[in-house]
C-alpha cells in the first residue's frame, strides 16, 4: 500500500509538470486587433513594413511589384507565414510566390506548404503558405539554420505575361508560430538576436537625416528569451526523480523480510 501511495504521488507530480509543457505546444501568438493592422507593404528589405506575429496585414499593389513585410521570431518557435492575393476579374494565368529571409538576407527554406501557386485565368484569389524550420537559439557559423531575430517576407508574381504587368491586386499576410519548447533546445544561445533588421522611419529627408534608416524595433511580446533555461530541465528532473524511486522500489522488493525471529543469532 505504501508503494502504491508513493507511485500515486509521483503520477500526480508528473501530471502537473506535463500540463505546462502541453500548453507550450499551442500557438504562441494571439490575434491582434485588426483596427491597427498595417495597410501597406514595403518595396524592398529596407522599407519592409513591420508586423507582429498574429497580426494580419494588407496591402494594395500592382502585379509585378515586390511586397515586403518583416516580423520577429524567437528561439523555439516554428513560424508559419500565410498570404492571400486577390486578383482582378480578368487576368491571364499568374504564378505567385512567397519567400522568407532572415536578418542576414539568407533565404530560409520552407518545411512544407504551398510556397508557390499558379492562379488560372479568371481565378479570383490565390493562397500561399510557408512553414519555416524551428528557430534555434544557437548554430554553427557555416549553417543556414534560422536564428532569433527579424525575418522578411517577400511576395511577388513570377513569369508574368506582359498583359498582366501593372494590374492592380490586393494582398494579405499573417504570421503565427507554434512553440516547440525543449524539443528544439540546443547547448548554446545567442547573447543578442541575430541582426535585428533595418527599417526606415516615415518622413525621412535631407534636413532630418536621423529620421532615416534605423534598427527594427519589433520583438516578441515577451522579449527575446534565448538563454540557458528550457523545459528540457523539467523533464530531466522528473526523470531523475523517477529513477531514484525505481531504485528504492527495487531495493524494497528484493531485500526480503530480514532474519526470522525464531532463528538464533550466528546460525
Amino acid at each position: 500500500m505504501r508503494s502504491i501511495r508513493v507511485l500515486g504521488a509521483v503520477a500526480l507530480l508528473l501530471g502537473l509538470a506535463v500540463s505546462p509543457a502541453a500548453a507550450d505546444s499551442s500557438p504562441s501568438a494571439s490575434p491582434s486587433d485588426d483596427a491597427g493592422a498595417p495597410t501597406e507593404a514595403g518595396t524592398a528589405f529596407r522599407t519592409a513594413t513591420e508586423i507582429e506575429q498574429g497580426q494580419p496585414a494588407t496591402a494594395r499593389g500592382s502585379a509585378g511589384d515586390y511586397l515586403y513585410w518583416s516580423f520577429p521570431a524567437d528561439a523555439g518557435q516554428r513560424p508559419t507565414v500565410e498570404a492571400t492575393v486577390k486578383l482582378p476579374e480578368t487576368h491571364a494565368a499568374e504564378t505567385w510566390r512567397i519567400d522568407v529571409y532572415d536578418g542576414l538576407r539568407r533565404r530560409q527554406a520552407c518545411q512544407y506548404g504551398a510556397q508557390s501557386r499558379t492562379a488560372a485565368a479568371g481565378t479570383s484569389s490565390v493562397e500561399l503558405a510557408c512553414v519555416l524550420r524551428t528557430v534555434r537559439a544557437w548554430s554553427e557559423p557555416w549553417a543556414d539554420d534560422p536564428l532569433p531575430g527579424t525575418y522578411y517576407i517577400r511576395l511577388t508574381a513570377v513569369n508574368l505575361p506582359t498583359s498582366d504587368l501593372g494590374v492592380p491586386v490586393s494582398a494579405g499576410v499573417r504570421v503565427d508560430s507554434k512553440d516547440i519548447g525543449g524539443a528544439a533546445a540546443v547547448d548554446g544561445s545567442l547573447a543578442e538576436p541575430l541582426v535585428p533588421g533595418v527599417a526606415v522611419r516615415s518622413g525621412a529627408d535631407e534636413e532630418d537625416p536621423e529620421r532615416g534608416a534605423v534598427l527594427s524595433a519589433i520583438e516578441p511580446d515577451d522579449g527575446w528569451s534565448s538563454g540557458w533555461w528550457s523545459d528540457r530541465w523539467v523533464w530531466t528532473g522528473i526523470g531523475g526523480v523517477l529513477a531514484a524511486l525505481a531504485g528504492i522500489g527495487g531495493y524494497a522488493l528484493t531485500r526480503g523480510a530480514g532474519r526470522p525471529r525464531r532463528v538464533p543469532p550466528g546460525v
